[in-house]
């Protein structure tokens, strides 16, 4: 990455790997909230002179820490200050809404040595559609700044009505605040001495903001709920230190992408743009993390019903029962000139709804959260086969009607990622692949939930009308020439005839046809399709390709981790396992094994994979995949209503050893070793902890 990036809850922060925010710059960096930039300037300066970095770290997602030095300086032969005598040490967290930053200086120098350090800041509480660079509209103004003591607080007045401040506080006694905002300090230093300078910066809108405590208590608080989540998570220990890296590197990942609005923990999108409540990523992500953090779900269900939709309104595509897409709170979305508030144009986050809820009750046997959302389900159940199947055909589909709305309507939501064969563009309304699957895995995984809390008849109906689905999607489907299924069926009713990872995700629902399902198997690990660093979204033989797209050749890992679930549920080990071992192999080549939204689609002969010049990093759902990986291995599945852990082990190569400690399961823990046999592929499991209530099953 060339940025450098932190974020607590709903405020983040993004830099350049020095720890500053140019002013003027054009990548967005600043510190965010609420989808308004906070913080659009930050320099620090030493005797007017920028620091030299040496190095800048961003492995702990919570902290960050930059180490830097003085450049050489003197005036007509005059020392000022020898180079490399001072070392500044930035620390910057967020804890509680607010940022907090510390910089340290030490002298190395053999005398006392003397300097000016200077902090410049800017704040153009620019909406982040505009930062982005996607709208413009018609904004307020900046109000005159306010200086009180060791305090200076920027300010804005909205068009939406609403102030916005940024209050930004120091611990040591300055020499200057200079008109642009250039707070100037005096230090002296003996010979290893060590000094420091604090900053709370904090936004707060309409006179509402963070409570400043110190930076030693802040951020002790910080690391205590890093070591509850830490205690509170499935942990892992093989003997292959790739994966170990990948895990927890994709669970601390997940952790700092967490957000509350008041339902519960649940993660957004990803960073720096998507810090938001996403109704598809969120959705998919909690998906991901259930055998690690369950109680994520539960979040995610209760925040994505608190804006489940209400009302028909063309502007924001919303429609009764309806899950959200996405929703923003800067002044373009409060003045309605954008319509994310929240915007509801997603055809998969309805069904990835109920899915979810299903898969957590099966993990969990909670159900009286389904009791609970019980009107949510019966109102999103209504919207599929009402609104979602405006035309009565059996099949969930979609078409923009906002003006400011989005055209593609499922993951691959760029306007070229649904293509016929002879590379004209579907026309909508456009039956998605896999949104089918999605609402027949989430119909069968429902019913007997259902069934168990006395509702027979809903049950029944729903498998009746899934039954139904699976029929009609095999019939209008499936490609017979290629041994496939089409991405999507368009306006017309005709197939878009692009091989696409789309059908791999219909595996996990068990909808497929035994041997249909094995072809599709068999043809998303042919050359065409993987790379060797991953399943790319589109075969290299369909008219669209393009390795450096962004949906139509590009390998993106959790698109990859839904596949896997279908694959490892269908038996389809060796498969599995080849996914896996490439998609390991790629994040050998990516910053702190860090797998990332997504990079281009060119095969493995290349030596090394290629980025995406503008993946998000990190993101939930690219985070998550370690942890399906995990999911996969085990080949665990859950049935807290049946009463059985279902296992079939199968480790990577380089993997015969594989440990599992405190899987929330039922309302118990689980505690798991594998020993692996690589020549016979046979697995013994050894239950090393059980309080989940449940019998451990191992089969093959």
């Amino acid at each position: 990455m060339d940025y450098r990036v932190i974020k607590e809850n709903d405020l983040f922060l993004m830099t350049d790997k020095t720890g500053d925010i140019p002013a003027g710059n054009e990548a967005g960096h600043g510190l965010y909230t609420k989808d308004t930039r906070f913080l659009s300037g930050l320099e620090i300066r030493i005797n007017g002179k920028k620091p030299i970095l040496l190095s800048s770290s961003a492995g702990t997602n919570y902290i960050a820490t930059i180490h830097m030095t003085n450049p050489h300086m003197e005036s007509d032969g005059q020392l000022i200050l020898w180079r490399e005598s001072v070392e500044l040490e930035r620390q910057r967290f967020i804890y509680e809404g607010a940022l907090y930053e510390t910089i340290a200086f030490t002298n190395f120098y053999p005398k006392p040595v003397a300097f000016d350090f200077t902090a410049r800041f800017e704040s153009d509480f620019a909406d982040m559609f505009v930062v982005r660079g996607f709208q413009n509209g018609t904004f307020g103004e900046a109000l005159p700044d306010v200086m009180e003591h060791q305090k200076l607080v920027k300010r804005y007045k909205g068009t939406d009505g609403v102030e916005r401040q940024t209050h930004i506080c120091w611990d040591r006694k300055e020499t200057v605040v200079q008109e642009d905002s250039t707070i100037a300090f005096n230090f002296e230093l003996a010979p290893k001495e060590r000094q420091s300078v604090t900053f709370f910066i904090a936004p707060y809108i309409d006179g509402k903001g963070p409570e400043q405590v110190s930076a030693q208590q802040a951020i002790e608080m910080l690391k205590a709920s890093y070591q509850e989540w830490d205690h509170n998570t499935t942990s892992i220990e093989s003997n292959l230190p790739l994966f170990n890296h990948l895990y927890d590197r994709g669970l601390q990942d997940l952790r700092v992408l967490l957000t509350d609005l008041g339902h519960g923990r649940f993660p957004v999108a990803g960073l720096p743009w998507y810090a938001v409540p996403f109704g598809r990523d969120s959705l998919i992500a909690a998906l991901q993390m259930l055998p690690a953090a369950p109680n994520v779900a539960k979040g995610t269900l209760l925040t994505m019903a608190s804006y489940q939709g209400t009302k028909e309104d063309v502007w924001r595509d919303e429609e009764p029962g309806k899950v959200m897409h996405e929703i923003r709170y800067g002044e373009l979305a409060l003045t309605n000139q954008i319509p994310f508030t929240p915007y509801y144009g997603t055809i998969d986050a309805t069904p990835l709804f109920l899915l979810l809820a299903a898969e957590y009750v099966q993990w969990t046997g909670d159900t009286a959260l389904i009791e609970q959302l019980m009107p949510n389900i019966e109102q999103a159940l209504h919207w599929i086969d009402n609104y979602g199947d405006a035309d009565g055909d059996r099949f969930v589909e979609y078409y923009q009607k906002s003006s400011k709305g989005i055209a593609n309507q499922g993951w691959k939501d760029s306007g070229d990622s649904v293509v016929h064969s002879n590379g004209d563009y579907a026309k909508a309304p456009i039956a998605l692949a896999e949104v089918q699957g999605y609402v027949y895995h989430a119909k069968m995984k429902l019913s007997p939930i259902l069934r168990q809390l006395g509702k027979e008849s809903m049950a029944d109906e729903l498998e009746s009308s899934a039954e139904d689905l699976r029929q009609r999607f095999e019939s209008n489907f499936w490609m017979e020439e290629e041994g496939f299924y089409a991405i999507a069926l368009d306006a017309d009713k005709k197939q878009v005839q692009s091989v696409t990872t789309n059908p791999g995700h219909v595996l996990m629902s068990g909808m497929l046809q035994p041997d249909r399902a094995e072809s599709v198997v068999r043809r998303l690990v042919a050359p065409d399709m993987f790379s060797g660093y991953g399943i790319r979204t589109m075969s290299t033989e369909s008219s669209g390709y393009n390795p450096m797209s962004y949906h139509d050749g590009s390998i993106w890992p959790h698109d990859n981790s839904l596949v896997l679930l279908g694959m490892s549920r269908s038996g389809f080990k060796a498969e599995t396992m080849q996914v896996i071992e490439g998609l390991m192999k790629a994040s050998e080549s990516f910053e702190y094994h860090r797998l990332p939204e997504l990079y281009c689609g060119y095969d493995d002969s290349i030596g090394e994979p290629v980025p995406y010049p503008v993946a998000c990093s990190p993101q939930a759902w690219a985070a998550g995949t370690p942890l399906v990986f995990l999911q996969t291995m085990l080949g665990i599945e859950p049935d807290t209503l049946g009463g059985t852990i279902r296992l079939n082990p199968v480790l990577p190569s380089g993997m015969t050893e594989l440990t599992v400690r405190n899987m929330t399961v039922a309302q118990g823990k689980l505690s798991l070793h594998i020993l692996f046999n690589p020549q016979t592929q046979t697995a013994v499991v050894n239950v090393l902890h059980n309080t989940t209530g449940l019998q451990v099953i191992q089969h093959s």
